[in-house]
């Protein structure tokens, strides 16, 4: 029987494709990955902004993480859009009950336009709750700031973030993003145990709707495909750039990414299926 690497996203829908659930199954099909989706809300949105965002019943996510891993299974899932207390909770009963390996949380806040996606009293359920599940978390320096309530202006801050991400909330890793920093983007990843740095060039453009959905989706296909954490989070680094850096210029406002750039890069590598 052909087997696969198969990674499921937990998210919200974007209806202009650039994030969400969307970004998330893009990415996986670009690192041939099979890919499964638990929508957790619906949103309409586009490059200008979200225009409304529509909860799914708990019931509903329920069914839908239950028939992909009962019936097709999952070697990585990761989650986007938990928007509330409750869907956090349905989420890490689930992750613990189905033993969900290789689990990438990608604590999504706020939207590029910046309307809320979480709301506040989900933040400690997040906290709480999910990271201490999680293989590896991959806030922004806002997100990272918002986790662990500590400003964050250098990249010594970022150590402190991402240690304290894992040392007391009990992540397995942390890789704190380095976007909002002045200078070269600087990712860096701690793992319990060491401190790893991951830098590219900067790509001045208002297309990077959807980065962040982007980089955890592109870790959790590696990790499907039973890579080392170091290793995956060099490969969604490199894709990430890629996607930004080869812009589609869709849209009118902040435009998503190239999610075609690392596959005609020639830097994906071709999948036996045994």
């Amino acid at each position: 029987m052909a087997t696969i690497p198969r990674a499921l996203t937990i998210a919200g829908s974007d209806s202009g494709g650039g994030a969400g659930i969307q970004a998330d199954l893009k990415t996986f099909q670009m690192l041939e990955v099979y890919g499964m989706s638990a929508i957790t809300a619906i949103t309409a949105q586009n490059t200008l902004g979200v225009h409304g965002i529509y909860d799914i019943p708990l019931e509903g996510i329920e069914k839908q993480i239950d028939a992909v891993i009962t019936d097709i299974g999952v070697d990585a899932a990761k989650t986007g859009m938990l928007s509330q207390p409750a869907v956090i909770e349905l989420v890490a009963s689930k992750v613990k009950q189905h033993r969900l390996p290789n689990l990438v949380i990608d604590p999504v806040m706020v939207a590029k336009g910046g309307a809320a996606l979480l709301v506040d009293d989900a933040k400690d359920a997040l906290r709480k709750l999910l990271l201490p599940l999680a293989a590896v978390v991959t806030p922004n320096v806002p997100e990272a700031e918002v986790l662990t309530g500590q400003a964050i202006a250098t990249m010594a801050d970022m150590e402190r973030a991402a240690r304290k991400i894992v040392d007391e909330y009990g992540a397995g890793a942390a890789v704190v993003k380095g976007g909002h920093m002045d200078g070269e983007p600087t990712d860096v990843l701690y793992d319990g145990k060491e401190l790893y740095y991951f830098t590219a060039p900067r790509h001045v453009t208002r297309h990077t709707h959807g980065t962040g959905c982007t980089f955890s989706a592109a870790i959790a296909a590696q990790l499907a495909k039973g890579m080392s954490l170091q290793d995956a989070v060099q490969t969604a680094k490199r894709f990430i750039s890629l996607a930004i850096s080869e812009e589609l210029g869709l849209g009118g406002g902040h435009g998503p990414t190239n999610h075609w750039a690392y596959w005609r890069s020639g830097e994906a590598s071709s999948l036996t299926c045994d």
